[in-house]
């Protein structure tokens, strides 16, 4: 049996397990709601995750949110440092990662080695993260799956004046009635998730896009090119790259 590693990243929202063989190549992966006990939902996807896999797990690095709660794991790594990892590995590039995720949106700066030179998080607010869009769909009655395609169809945006989720959902139920067509009130609530993130700090000329939200070509990858003046970079699966730098600690280690 071939020696395999896994990461296992636990987010707020969602849990995502990553297996990888010798040389770095993944061979698995798996994602599933996180739900409550942290634990036994991280033992369910790693149990998805390996099933098939023709080999030996040797190693396990968890990370993220519920990182310390997973007793199965060798040891833990912090999501900034395996998100990190995992999209240098991906483009090998200097860039400005923006990972939004489901409670908190991340900056975080790597050099053309690889190595973190800084990062900054946002925490105490929900706009610019996961939670505000998933929030503001279900206020609309909206899958927030369809929100990108339908935004693809706007012809102008509307503006939207405030952060805060609750004054948000007021000011959309207000275009709402005003018979605003809901593709441009789409677009502008992307709209003010890009500029949220536009302003948390200076952005270098790439970006590198991560987590549930991303999509290459989508409307919210295109509004933070144009906010930041950054090419922007979208992994082939955005949301498992942290998850991906995990394995490869466990690799290593």
């Amino acid at each position: 049996m071939k020696p395999t590693y896994a990461g296992l990243d636990i987010g707020a929202c969602y849990t995502k397990c990553v297996i990888i063989d010798d040389q770095g190549a993944i061979e698995s992966l798996a994602v599933t709601p996180t739900g409550f006990d942290f634990e036994e939902n991280a033992k369910k996807v790693f149990e998805k995750a390996t099933k098939g896999v023709d080999g030996r797990v040797l190693g396990i690095c968890s990370t993220g949110y519920g990182r310390k709660n997973i007793g199965f794991a060798h040891f833990n790594k912090t999501e900034i440092t395996c998100q990190s990892m995992g999209c240098f590995r991906e483009f090998g590039v200097e860039a400005t990662i923006i990972d939004i995720g489901g409670q908190d949106a991340k900056i975080i700066k790597v050099d053309p080695e690889g190595k973190r030179l800084d990062f900054k998080m946002n925490r105490k607010c929900a706009a610019g993260t996961g939670a505000f869009i998933e929030e503001i769909a279900f206020k609309i009655r909206i899958p927030v799956e369809e929100l990108d395609e339908i935004a693809q169809s706007a012809t102008d945006e509307i503006t939207l004046g405030s952060f805060c989720t609750v004054f948000t959902a007021t000011e959309i139920l207000a275009h709402v009635r005003a018979q605003v067509p809901l593709p441009n009130i789409v677009r502008g609530i992307f709209r003010s998730v890009a500029k949220r993130i536009s302003e948390m700090d200076y952005f270098s000329t790439r970006v590198i896009f991560t987590g549930g939200l991303a999509k290459q070509g989508s409307v919210l990858s295109k509004m933070i090119a144009e906010e930041t003046g950054s090419e922007v970079l979208v992994p082939r699966n955005p949301q498992i790259t942290c998850a991906y730098g995990a394995a490869i600690y466990a690799k290593e280690s």
